[in-house]
């Protein structure tokens, strides 16, 4: 029996191509094999698998639904497109998925959601709520707003961007291709195909054509800057032929594919990234009671917060102190400095009193907090 290559994965992001899902020739959306992948997506759903799309096609479906012709628009009509697309492409999803009694959310994305911290916590809690409730989003970059200087230039690196940030296992990228090869299969006889690279190396980057600058589009260059990207954040990244129908199933049973491994845990360059590439930019001081439910893995809800020091905003860096002055923790603040000395001391309750239901009531999720010494509650008994 083939060893199935998604086996040992929990959360998988699915990267989907335009020429994947649109044909090239008429425009039309490829419902068949749409509906082959929303099969193969029920069917890891059904295993207890989470599961996220980034999907092109929004600006093909649009072209022809507008009946934009030229083989190259101006960005104005390239934005018109994908503002219509966007929605056809939603309800494509939607409907394919729905077939199978799986429900869909859609959420469009710009740089500066998965690079400014704020707006990178507030889309991983929109994503990780739907998962919880056993949704799929479907992601997508916002080109209806977009221009060439704030755009991720290919969704290749927009998935790795995403699968770090809800912490994926897998990233999987449904090409033309089956995989990395020592050069390119179409004008190289000799060239080889690689199940498995451990790391990009200058030699794998040159096997891709080069380094790809942060706007070049499409090829493997792209796909080697996404691998860096995934397997960086502890997200391992698997390229492999999504040309055929149900190419999840396929690459189950056994299809040639590259596997990109990973070095550490999503969860293992979270902390990471939380501990060493942000700078700490203020402190709370919590009472026992709030730090032995931190090192249980409990969210910091402000009644257990004792003082709060420093100028933080949403989505900083901020230290966790426990009485005797010890730093038991760190974590991205889910408010502000002023809103968490107004809500410190006080029960969740009276926090939506203060801020409306709509605002969240924990200071620290525990999604966003790194514990430094789990042994502080034995000593403090």
């Amino acid at each position: 029996m083939q060893h199935d290559p998604l086996g040992g994965y929990r959360r998988l992001t699915i990267k989907i191509g335009s020429a994947l899902l649109v044909d090239g020739d008429s425009g039309r959306l490829r419902a068949d094999w749409l509906k082959s992948i929303a099969a193969d997506i029920a069917e890891l759903k059904r295993d207890g698998r989470d599961v996220v799309i980034v999907s092109s096609g929004a600006i093909s479906l649009g072209r022809r639904i507008l009946g934009l012709n030229a083989q190259s628009l101006p960005l104005d009509q390239i934005q018109a497109a994908a503002s219509v697309g966007q929605i056809a492409l939603s309800q494509a999803w939607r409907d394919a998925l729905a077939e199978f009694e799986v429900t869909t959310g859609q959420i469009l994305i710009t740089p500066n959601i998965t690079e400014e911290r704020r707006h990178y916590l507030n889309a991983r809690t929109t994503i990780s709520t739907l998962l919880a409730l056993g949704a799929v989003p479907i992601i997508n970059e916002n080109d209806s707003v977009a221009t060439a200087e704030i755009r991720y230039g290919d969704n290749d690196r927009l998935s790795a961007r995403v699968a770090a940030m809800v912490s994926a296992d897998c990233l999987v990228l449904l090409s033309d291709i089956d995989g990395l090869y020592t050069a390119p299969p179409g004008t190289s006889p000799d060239a080889e195909h690689l199940p498995l690279v451990k790391a990009i190396t200058p030699a794998i980057e040159a096997m891709a054509g080069g380094a790809a600058s942060h706007l070049s589009r499409g090829g493997m260059t792209t796909k080697i800057e996404a691998a860096k990207i995934a397997t960086q954040s502890g997200t391992s990244m698997i390229i492999a032929r999504g040309t055929v129908t149900h190419p999840l199933k396929a690459l189950i049973k056994g299809a040639p594919h590259t596997l990109f491994t990973a070095n550490q845990s999503p969860a293992a360059a979270r902390k990471r990234w939380i501990l060493g590439s942000l700078t700490v930019a203020g402190t709370i001081h919590v009472d026992a009671g709030a730090a032995k439910a931190l090192i249980s893995g409990k969210s910091l809800l402000p009644i257990g917060v004792t003082k709060v020091t420093g100028d933080f905003s949403r989505g900083d860096a901020i230290s966790i102190v426990a009485p005797g002055e010890q730093e038991i923790a760190r974590g991205l603040a889910g408010m502000n400095h002023e809103d968490a000395k107004l809500a410190k001391g006080k029960k969740s309750q009276a926090i939506i009193g203060l801020f409306g239901a709509e605002n969240r009531t924990e200071l620290v999720h525990a999604d966003n907090l790194v514990l430094l010494h789990a042994e502080w509650g034995s000593h403090h008994e």
